[in-house]
């Protein structure tokens, strides 16, 4: 072959005689030939030079014999066909059927050869472009990198969407969606019309609301995929702060002085007295119009927490607010009420980078002290922890604990996670002494 380019042009040659196309035609353009130059468009359409065979598994006897017409030669014995393209090429240009040799001759019988390739390349920077936005606001959200990486291995937006184009356009709903996550308390409708200027944009079966929840779950710390059901759909959203009712979102408390006033006050003080814990829906607590006052509260991560301190304290336990994780719209109403009744919290979580994300969103809303949510307490439970079972690994995505800036260097140090219920004696305790 030449050293000419092995693409197909995109026109065919001009000034062709009639003699020459219907001498093309002779050779390379009947039936029986057809498969050949199926191949060697393949070969085009993939950006693959016009070299080596071109094989037929099974050749009718048709088949061989336009083929030996074609090169002048015997075309072998046996059931398979095998055709050097070289070979034809070279036929092709020294016959003069086709003096630009079989990539042209691909042209002038099948018509302009898509280039594949560039279509491919062209294909996979608009996707690259489609993520610019949510990679953009994901550049600054570390957490989530893993969720990423998932959307990119299960094919989840390519599977949601029509295409790049379209997939730009959910994708950059998606990004405006997780720069307001978590939020301290919001009903999915308004978020999606604030976000995504459509209030049903977050509705089951649209094509943001499988990655929208998806990343409300990796924001939550669950699994990037759920069972599908209303019930982990309902609780994913309500732990970024996405409440889909008021009565999917809900608080559990002990301890909280109540009233005999309103119907949250009643309701409270009934658990009080009786020392069991309460669930508070948002709607009970959103229709409670006056501060809850309550001193200092205690404020953990864990529901084992509070009923560890229901069995063994009872009516005798201090005020006790459980976040359940991440804070729902009915925790952040409840902290709202009491801080407004001008409530003191002192806060303990899990000693791992989720806890500590969580603390600090409380924080930066509420104010709280450490309870024994410091780097000495943590160095004390680390110890206790490696001389008494092998202690979990710690992930190193560290986060800044201004509380006591200690603690996260202490944390990243011994890359020990240490959980609620690791400590759960030292913090009852507490609560017996209160």
């Amino acid at each position: 072959m030449t050293g000419e380019p092995q693409h197909a042009p995109d026109e065919a040659p001009a000034h062709r005689s009639a003699s020459a196309d219907e001498r093309l035609n002779r050779l390379l353009g009947g039936p029986d030939t057809a498969w050949l130059l199926d191949r060697a468009r393949r070969r085009l359409e993939q950006g693959r030079p016009l070299d080596g065979p071109a094989t037929l598994p099974t050749a009718t006897p048709q088949q061989r014999r336009a083929i030996e017409r074609l090169l002048g030669r015997r075309a072998g014995a046996g059931a398979s066909l095998s055709v050097s393209l070289k070979d034809v090429d070279r036929v092709l240009r020294s016959s003069g059927a086709c003096p630009q040799g079989l990539a042209a001759a691909v042209v002038l019988l099948r018509g302009p050869v898509p280039d594949r390739a560039r279509h491919n390349a062209e294909r996979q920077t608009a996707w690259r472009e489609a993520f610019s936005a949510l990679d953009a606001v994901l550049a600054e959200r570390p957490e989530l990198s893993g969720w990423r990486s998932w959307l990119e291995a299960t094919g989840l937006v390519r599977r949601s969407t029509d295409g790049p184009a379209h997939a730009r356009i959910v994708l950059d709903a998606l990004a405006a969606l997780v720069r307001r996550l978590p939020h301290p308390g919001i009903r999915i409708g308004r978020l999606a019309a604030e976000t995504c200027a459509d209030a049903h944009a977050l509705d089951e079966g649209r094509p943001l609301a499988a990655l929208a929840l998806s990343a409300a779950r990796a924001l939550a710390g669950l699994p990037y995929a759920g069972d599908g059901t209303a019930d982990t759909r309902r609780a994913a959203w309500a732990a970024v702060g996405v409440h889909l009712d008021d009565l999917s979102s809900f608080v559990l408390c002990l301890g909280l002085p109540g009233d005999d006033d309103t119907p949250t006050g009643r309701i409270l003080a009934t658990a009080r007295a009786t020392g069991e814990p309460r669930l508070l829906t948002l709607r009970e607590l959103q229709r409670r119009d006056r501060p809850i006052t309550a001193g200092l509260v205690r404020i953990c991560e864990n529901p084992t927490v509070v009923a560890a301190a229901a069995d063994e304290i009872g009516p005798s336990c201090p005020p006790l607010v459980c976040t359940g994780g991440r804070p729902s719209a009915a925790v952040w109403r409840l902290l709202d009420l009491l801080a407004a009744g001008g409530a003191q919290f002192a806060y303990h979580g899990d000693f791992d980078w989720a806890g500590i994300s969580i603390a600090a969103a409380v924080r930066e809303r509420t104010g709280w002290r450490p309870w024994r949510y410091d780097a000495p307490s943590y160095e004390k439970a680390v110890h206790a922890a490696k001389t008494a079972v092998t202690a979990p690994a710690l992930p190193h995505r560290p986060h800044a604990t201004p509380w006591d800036p200690a603690l996260s260097a202490a944390m990243t140090w011994h890359a020990v996670r240490i959980e609620e219920e690791m400590v759960l004696g030292d913090l009852l305790a507490d609560l017996r002494r209160a």
